[in-house]
């Protein structure tokens, strides 16, 4: 993790833990053993995960670095309901009654009404319509959930803690052979098997999403404060071209048209720029994070955060359906490595660094790391830092995770 001249304080912050999950005690009193000792109970008491997260701090590094304390709690906390659901291969109920620990088979199926009454025959057939719910989206929602409440704890201890800004947010959990990759923030994960590519997570960009962004603004135009548009223009529009009619697209169109220019369009777009130059109200350039509760629009008193999503983005792997051999691994990385380094070079740089070292030799990935955050960052020359192609190297702090996804004699 490097600064590369930018900043005094670094705002990246990082979080790698191994978690216990422990079932949640019965409402009927019937307390676990409170030993700590976190031993399994016949395999039904809890589980661990694995957890590594990356938070991308703006603003000051508040948010980044108490999400960075806390948020693997609030997935464990989400995951306490789920102890025993998980391990039972029936489906998850439906409804969970009072016991959460009664037997999922007991509970799968509610009843259709209360005590004897009947059910109307016209209503059965919608009665016995239900979704089939999989153990893998449980525990994605759980930790979408927990993304929510740590949001939310960013904001009502805010005042007492001074916690300042917000953060992007990219957390891996490993959960009996699978991978969550979770990413709010435009952070980038993507897992590099035998040589291939396979990204785990898209960034979230004012231009990525755009119509979500503006379909809200057109939703609650009050959230304007009557000096924005929620309209796209292709360049900001002169008063002397009302009456004229110019390219625009609002929050249904991916493609463009006509319309003609009227006075309201002379607003600002809510979302102006391109590429990494696009922002949110002129002010923030990325839609997804934790913390952000106090922004405002410079020399304003309109809030940004209704724009801004706390919740993530959750795509899985399931580490048992391929054999991985000790050169695959799981990438983490914030926007300071993915500025100027892009998916194919990473592959490269990993690679070519993991060739260099015994397979058996635990180090090789430590490394493999370094040398991504070394190379992205650039030497520092009269002309600012510099890759050795000479292009401008990375001027943001830079965070990187290579996570082994296979090793000698353990190939799933």
């Amino acid at each position: 993790v490097i600064n590369a001249g930018k900043s005094q304080h670094n705002e990246d912050q990082a979080c790698c833990e191994v978690v216990f999950v422990e079932r949640r005690p019965s409402p009927r009193g019937r307390q676990p053993s409170g030993d700590g000792s976190g031993e399994l109970d016949g395999g039904r008491k809890g589980f661990y995960f694995h957890y590594w997260a990356l938070f991308d701090g703006h603003a000051g590094s508040g948010a980044a670095v108490m999400a960075s304390k806390r948020l693997h709690l609030h997935i464990c906390e989400q995951l306490r309901d789920l102890v025993d659901i998980l391990q039972d291969p029936s489906p998850p109920p439906i409804c969970l009654q009072h016991d959460a620990r009664a037997g999922a088979a007991e509970l799968s199926r509610a009843p259709l009404t209360e005590d004897n009454g009947e059910v109307p025959s016209d209503a059965l057939p919608r009665f016995h319509l239900e979704k089939a719910v999989s153990h893998e989206s449980l525990v994605i929602g759980a930790i979408e959930n927990a993304f929510k409440h740590m949001d939310d704890q960013i904001e009502q201890e805010r005042a007492s803690q001074s916690i300042s800004g917000g953060c992007c947010a990219l957390a891996a959990v490993y959960l009996m052979g699978k991978f969550y990759v979770a990413n709010a923030g435009d952070s980038r994960a993507i897992i590099i098997r035998n040589g291939e590519i396979i990204p785990m997570s898209r960034e979230f960009t004012p231009e990525t999403e755009r119509q979500r962004l503006q379909f809200l603004a057109f939703l609650r135009p009050e959230l304007l404060g009557k000096e924005f548009t929620h309209l796209e223009f292709p360049r900001r529009i002169q008063p002397k071209e009302l009456g004229k009619k110019m390219l625009y697209r609002d929050q249904n169109m991916n493609g463009w048209a006509y319309k003609k220019i009227e006075e309201d369009d002379l607003k600002f777009p809510l979302i102006y720029g391109e590429g990494k130059k696009a922002r949110v109200m002129a002010t923030i350039g990325v839609t997804r994070g934790l913390g952000d509760h106090d922004l405002k629009v410079f020399s304003s008193n309109i809030h940004i955060k209704p724009f801004l999503s706390c919740f993530p983005e959750v795509r899985v792997y399931d580490l048992t359906q391929y054999e991985h051999c000790p050169d695959d691994v799981l990438v983490l990385g914030t926007d300071g490595l993915w500025d100027v380094t892009n998916d194919e070079e990473v592959a490269s740089v990993v690679m070519e660094v993991l060739t260099s070292y015994e397979p058996n030799d635990p180090c090789r990935y430590t490394m493999v790391a370094q040398e991504l955050v070394v190379r992205s960052r650039g030497v520092l020359k009269e002309r600012g830092w510099r890759l050795p192609n000479d292009r401008l190297g990375s001027g943001d702090d830079i965070s990187v995770f290579v996570i082994p996804l296979g090793g000698p004699g353990n190939y799933t």
